[in-house]
């Protein structure tokens, strides 16, 4: 897959509970057209008292993460949050179905006491414990707020969303409990603390910044650290002996980096216990030739994309261009390249804020729709003109010349991008593609707007329209936060505002779809197709598999 970008406020990756057991379901030969398996997941369900203790499950990255602490700006990734979901506390967890729960491990209750204002107490476990022995009180969330609510920009955050709100977090009943007094009423406050880290690192902008770089100091989860080996690029966790929940069932997680194209062979060498397909035909054929190897699938929240970069300067900084360019591009054909051989009525996604088979999901793309004579006309209107039939468009001399960046050893960034190359050089669009790596993608091209052109996946949350919010609001030089686009618009901020203010669902979903039709007229960023969501299983695996909307229990 192309690298993942996980979109806070709340949370969103993979799935349930996860065991390891010695039974499982057999492959399926194919895979379920889109929306199909959509409200569930595919985990080879079992009582736990019929899974076995101890085991390794073995688990792929496609990179080490840049930075541990998930609410700081470089460490937004899935990988991130696929290895600290394991070790840090959480309100909330999402569940197959899209909606969510509490999670009691770490506060036994978290309501809103008072609508006016309104008013939202969490009371915390009372056995909840950092790994430094400290309690988890009201002063972590605080601190936490303090951290991120926008006030010291010291604090290099991926936005406010959530916290900004609020107006005091103050001490309750007694240290484990907290009273969150918001200054204007906040619909989507379930996530807020989506992860929590401690006082000690939210309190320091330094240790906030920088403390969390190849390291993990603490923890307070099912899991601890047993090591991180930069240089074998493995991330080892063992079972938490101090866990006050119910104790794990694997005795370590081994997460490690394999290129994409070794994990089928991986698998296969009994290397490692589950690979995600993704949109590669080649590793589901390969899935289901492997003995002992089920594939598993569900809808789920990833999607991938192309972001445009249209900040003041950028060639595309011009809304009517950025228009043109995403006429000229065939989402539909590309969704058919990239999966149409293993997902009947392979389809490209409508929507930036809702995920495929969601509730509200409504496609409000004819903005942008193909229209290969459209995008011909309105790069003529703009001045861009073809010298000569079949040459590269130019304009006052320059050449109207993209620089796509994609992932280095990536067979999807690479069919994509390649794609994309063809389909705009019909419109007499260059595009020139630099693969680069995983691991310096962000850092040294999409936090710094280094790029015309990139792809990569984004993935929503239970809070979709607080987790979106960040990625359209507005940007200041290089804090973006996770604006990576630098495209601004004041009219989809308002209606964001209005949104998150609104409590009834159904009305708050209405605003959030007139946001969306704005972004696709914006051009912010071009949606594909979104996720097979299959995987690659080991059998013996219960409890784990295709995630679908659901977070994971690593217990």
């Amino acid at each position: 897959m192309i690298t993942r970008r996980q979109a806070l406020q709340g949370g969103g990756l993979l799935a349930t509970s996860l065991f390891l057991a010695a039974c499982g379901s057999g492959a399926r030969p194919g895979l379920r057209a889109p929306g199909q398996s959509a409200g569930h997941n595919d985990i080879n369900p079992m009582p736990r008292a019929r899974v076995r203790d101890g085991g390794e499950l073995r688990w792929t990255l496609d990179a080490i993460p840049d930075n541990f602490n998930r609410i700081q700006f470089d460490g937004t990734n899935g990988e991130t949050k696929e290895v600290m979901d394991a070790l840090l506390p959480r309100d909330h967890f999402d569940l197959p179905d899209g909606t969510f729960a509490l999670d009691t491990n770490y506060f036994t209750s978290a309501k809103i006491t008072s609508t006016a204002p309104q008013v939202v107490t969490y009371t915390i476990n009372p056995k909840a414990t950092w790994s430094d022995s400290k309690p988890i009180t009201w002063q972590d969330l605080a601190s936490q707020w303090r951290a991120r609510n926008g006030s010291n920009p010291a604090f290099l955050t991926p936005g406010s969303t959530g916290y900004a709100e609020i107006a005091s977090i103050t001490r309750g009943a007694d240290d484990r409990q907290a009273t969150l007094t918001y200054g204007k009423p906040f619909a989507e406050w379930q996530g807020t603390f989506n992860p929590l880290y401690p006082v000690s690192t939210t309190s320091d902008p330094a240790i906030y910044n920088t403390g969390w770089i190849n390291k993990i100091p603490t923890t307070a989860g099912p899991f601890t650290v047993e090591s991180i080996d930069l240089s074998a690029k493995t991330i080892t966790l063992r079972r938490n002996e101090k866990w006050w929940g119910e104790r794990a069932k694997l005795d370590r997680i081994v997460f490690k980096v394999y290129e994409r194209s070794a994990l089928a062979d991986a698998l296969a060498n009994n290397e490692i216990d589950f690979y995600e397909i993704a949109s590669s035909v080649d590793l589901l054929r390969r899935a289901q030739t492997v003995p002992g190897v089920a594939v598993r699938q569900a809808t789920g929240r990833p999607y991938n994309h192309i972001t445009f970069n249209g900040a003041a300067g950028a060639i595309l900084a011009d809304v009517r261009l950025r228009r043109a360019i995403a006429k000229g591009i065939d989402r539909a054909a590309i969704a058919t390249r990239l999966i149409g051989q293993i997902v009947p009525g392979a389809t490209s996604l409508g929507n930036h804020i809702y995920p495929y088979g969601a509730k509200y999901y409504q496609d409000n793309s004819k903005a942008v729709a193909f229209d290969q004579a459209a995008a011909n006309r309105e790069l003529d209107e703009l001045g861009w003109v073809r010298p000569t039939p079949g040459a590269v468009r130019t304009k006052n001399g320059q050449p109207l010349k993209l620089r796509f960046i994609g992932t280095a050893g990536n067979p999807i960034s690479d069919a994509i991008s390649k794609t994309t190359l063809d389909q705009l050089g019909q419109t007499g669009v260059q595009l020139e593609i630099d693969a680069v790596s995983s691991a310096r993608l962000f850092v040294d091209f999409i936090n710094v707007g280094n790029f015309d052109l990139v792809g990569f996946v984004w993935e929503s949350t239970s809070t979709p329209f607080s987790s979106s919010r960040e990625i359209y609001a507005e940007s200041k030089g290089n804090a973006v936060g996770q604006n990576y686009g630098r495209i601004f618009s004041p009219q989809i901020t308002a209606l964001f505002e209005q949104g998150l203010a609104e409590l009834d669902d159904d009305k708050r979903a209405a605003i959030g779809n007139q946001a969306d039709q704005l972004i696709w007229q914006e051009v912010h960023h071009l949606p594909l197709y979104p996720s097979t969501g299959a995987y690659a299983v080991r059998a013996t695996l219960a409890n784990f598999g295709a995630p679908g909307f659901a977070d994971i229990d690593y217990i």
